[in-house]
């Protein structure tokens, strides 16, 4: 058994200065926050909410870019608030562009986005699409308990969306099926890239 002794001579007192650092720059701070948080208000109007929205992976990827530079602007001014409403700005409508392109093209939204992946399908899983998109079986298994599946035979399908979420459709009626148009865009089989058009039995 090890014998620890400590020297209590050698324990330097906490400095209370280390909470109080940097009080000078609060009304900054204070006046920062309430610029970025009125420009992105006013930006989300202009551009609206789908600016938010995390549809895509595209969108997911803005997201995290926007919260970043707000984050930065107001606590380590690094970048400056100035340039940081410059960024904000540039990246809503960077946003608002690639989504209008999408919106009026369809080979720019299959450019763009990824197709959603099938993973199950009427409770069998689907191994090569797992390995293709590096989904573990843990991972399915906890998005199945999420959706209160109880028994795999109640799975009609199961989708790896574009924004990396897991979609799982399921009910206790068999005689239940799934419509074309939900799956219209699904991917079955990743080698072939060929997407559902029939309906899910």
């Amino acid at each position: 058994i090890c014998n620890f002794k400590i020297n209590l001579t050698k324990i330097q007192p906490m400095e209370t200065s280390y909470f109080f650092k940097n009080l000078n720059m609060v009304p900054e701070v204070f006046l920062g926050t309430l610029f970025i948080f009125l420009l992105v208000v006013i930006l989300t109007r202009i551009f609206g909410l789908k600016s938010f929205s995390k549809m895509t992976g595209f969108d997911f990827v803005i997201t995290v870019a926007i919260g970043n530079i707000i984050g930065m602007s107001i606590n380590s001014s690094k970048p400056a608030i100035l340039l940081g409403a410059f960024i904000l700005l540039a990246l809503f409508s960077l946003n608002y562009a690639v989504t209008l392109l999408r919106f009026k093209s369809k080979k720019a939204e299959d450019l763009i986005d990824n197709d959603p992946l099938l993973l199950m399908e009427n409770g069998e899983v689907l191994e090569e699409n797992m390995k293709a998109s590096k989904v573990t079986q843990a991972e399915l298994q906890s998005k199945l308990r999420e959706a209160n599946v109880i028994r795999l035979n109640q799975v009609k399908a199961v989708i790896l969306e574009t924004t990396g979420e897991i979609s799982v459709l399921h009910t206790n009626n068999a005689n239940i099926t799934i419509e074309d148009y939900i799956l219209g865009d699904v991917v079955r089989s990743r080698s072939s890239s060929s997407k559902l058009h029939y309906t899910v039995k």
